[in-house]
């Protein structure tokens, strides 16, 4: 069964605790390199993190706080790398077509997963074991609106900006996860991002019209 939205006791306001709960995630992140999520312990987290277990309990319920607070943070990374990303290709060309435009996007998104493959395939995987399916719905509104900010230079028409930026997602995110899932130790990242490529190059040549 699902666990319930995430439930976070303490957020942390001051910088001290907001470095005791980053220890906390960072530590589980490492434990995940050595076995899978169910065989972590609280105790085992908080010995690695340096914090005795009653700081755990002031921030999380229970371990799977943590990790559903662990997946939320490292896609809400992951995008707002992506938008820092492609801002900056604005900025630097003003004669960039869409094509071009989005092969440079995908481009760096699929080095930043396979930079981290791991984790990501840990994410997808603890993505569909923890998450209830409003925070699901929560990190999929966040992606979207992404690639809404990431398309908005390029398509002005609202409609079809708010369209193209679900597609992005679905392909994107279907292509990758699904991969991840099924072959955690997937290499031929070349061959995966020209498949993206092409799916995105027919998707936009059949149904955006640039002014």
């Amino acid at each position: 069964m699902k666990n319930p939205a995430i439930q976070i006791r303490r957020k942390p306001r001051q910088s001290r605790a907001k470095l005791t709960q980053e220890a906390l995630q960072e530590s589980f992140v490492r434990l995940l390199h050595e076995r899978p999520a169910n065989q972590i312990t609280i105790r085992e987290i908080t010995d690695l993190a340096g914090v005795g277990l009653g700081t755990f309990y002031e921030y999380f319920s229970k371990k799977e706080d943590l990790i559903a607070l662990t997946i939320h943070l490292h896609v809400k990374q992951n995008a707002e790398s992506l938008k820092t990303y492609a801002q900056s290709l604005i900025q630097l060309s003003t004669n960039l077509g869409l094509p071009d435009y989005l092969q440079q996007v995908i481009h760096f998104q699929i080095e930043q997963i396979q930079a981290q493959q791991f984790l990501w395939s840990q994410v997808f995987l603890l993505e569909r074991q923890i998450s209830d399916i409003e925070s699901y719905r929560k990190s999929y509104t966040m992606m979207v609106q992404m690639w809404q900010s990431i398309l908005q230079p390029c398509i002005t028409e609202d409609e079809q900006l708010k369209q193209m930026a679900l597609n992005m997602q679905r392909i994107c995110y279907g292509f990758v996860s699904q991969t991840l899932l099924i072959h955690p130790n997937f290499q031929i990242w070349d061959k995966l991002e020209a498949d993206i490529a092409t799916a995105l190059m027919l998707y936009t040549q059949s149904n955006v019209y640039l002014d």
